[in-house]
């Protein structure tokens, strides 16, 4: 992977739009983002025994109206795309006050959406006025920037970590508190410190090892301190020195730098090598003439033609065309069609006949390998 003329796993101070200008265009695998959510608080919070609630009050959050807010996601939105990789994607994260805007405007800059993700707070503040409904959720957008490009989604990974069941778009995971949280004097160290199992969730989900990770708004370095425990590379942006040295102190004290390769989460379907239906004819796996059943039990049948096509009745396509044809909605043609295994008699799913065609390959790189030297 090129890195030159990227600070890899370093903090830029200063204003992420310029900072990211500096930046070379298609350098950066994944993006993060925790923008100020304009929560245009109009006076202090107080809790029923008449303490005052550590709200967001920062100069950070503060915008003249929703056109300076707009004005400035979509700078930074711009600056973001234009350092993307073809194949990177975007996250960004926020609450009713701005995401819907943040939304609009990524959509108006070409970026296509992916999933919206609901983080349901086990833990949240209690709207101590009692005048609406507690907000208990934050929303995160996670998009392409190509639309139909290829992109990482490590879905294996995301299985592993919910028991084996897909990963769904409700993600309910506590608040940072306790021993996480950091502080000075007592104080909080930034009013909206993320928890490093959201971080983790979405590093694991979209990149992979060595990739880099940028986060334009970094704060106290949540996004880094998960990249480096995951053996990505990172890259953040801050302009308040007091967040960068916080920051700074976290990741450096995070033990050991190496991401041991053992560690590394297994791959999906889509990072293996693509195999084309024909390739099971030109290696003799399939013949012309042989039929296959849609699903594992007898009845449906289509003939394999010598270009590779099927034929079932008057219907005539790809693998994926003709179960599309009988199923009537959109399918995976290696998931629905079985042939039989001549030495055992059993139906079996065509897509075991890719991982044989695979480990030919696998043999046949190796021996090329061991041939030359």
């Amino acid at each position: 992977m090129a890195t030159d003329g990227l600070p890899l796993d370093q903090i830029i101070h200063g204003d992420c739009v310029e900072a990211l200008s500096a930046l070379p265009e298609k350098s950066i695998d994944l993006v993060f983002a925790d923008p100020p959510y304009n929560l245009q608080l109009q006076q202090a919070l107080w809790r029923p025994n008449m303490t005052r609630v550590d709200a967001v009050d920062d100069e950070w959050d503060r915008f003249a109206g929703f056109a300076e807010y707009d004005a400035f996601t979509q700078a930074w939105l711009t600056a973001c795309r234009r350092v993307l990789k073809d194949t990177g994607t975007l996250w960004v994260i926020g609450s009713y006050h701005n995401i819907y805007r943040v939304g609009a405007i990524l959509q108006d800059l070409g970026y296509w959406v992916l999933n919206d993700i609901i983080w349901v707070k086990w833990n949240p503040m209690p709207n101590f006025r009692g005048v609406r409904f507690t907000n208990a959720h934050e929303t995160l957008i996670w998009a392409q920037v190509r639309r139909g490009a290829r992109y990482t989604f490590n879905y294996q990974a995301m299985k592993g970590l919910n028991d084996e069941l897909q990963m769904r778009s409700d993600w309910h995971l506590p608040l940072c508190t306790g021993k996480e949280r950091l502080k000075l004097n007592g104080a909080k160290a930034h009013a909206t410190q993320k928890p490093e199992a959201l971080l983790y969730r979405v590093i694991l989900a979209s990149s992979n090892p060595g990739d880099i990770v940028l986060d334009p708004f970094f704060g106290t370095g949540t996004t880094g301190a998960v990249a480096k425990k995951l053996g990505r590379r990172w890259i953040g942006i801050e302009r308040d020195q007091g967040y960068i040295a916080v920051a700074q102190a976290r990741i450096d004290a995070i033990q050991p730098e190496l991401f041991p390769a053992e560690a590394a989460p297994l791959p999906g379907r889509r990072a293996e090598p693509r195999i084309p239906f024909g390739a099971l004819l030109e290696q003799g796996l399939l013949r012309p003439g042989q039929s296959l059943s849609f699903g594992p039990q007898p009845g449906v049948t289509a003939t394999i033609l010598a270009d590779g096509h099927l034929r079932c009745g008057e219907v005539t396509g790809s693998i994926h065309q003709v179960a599309r044809a009988l199923q009537h909605a959109p399918c995976n043609g290696w998931a629905h069609w079985y042939y039989v295994d001549e030495a055992t008699g059993a139906r079996r799913p065509i897509d075991a006949l890719r991982d044989i065609v695979r480990a030919r390959g696998d043999a046949g790189a190796i021996e090329e390998v061991t041939d030359g030297e």
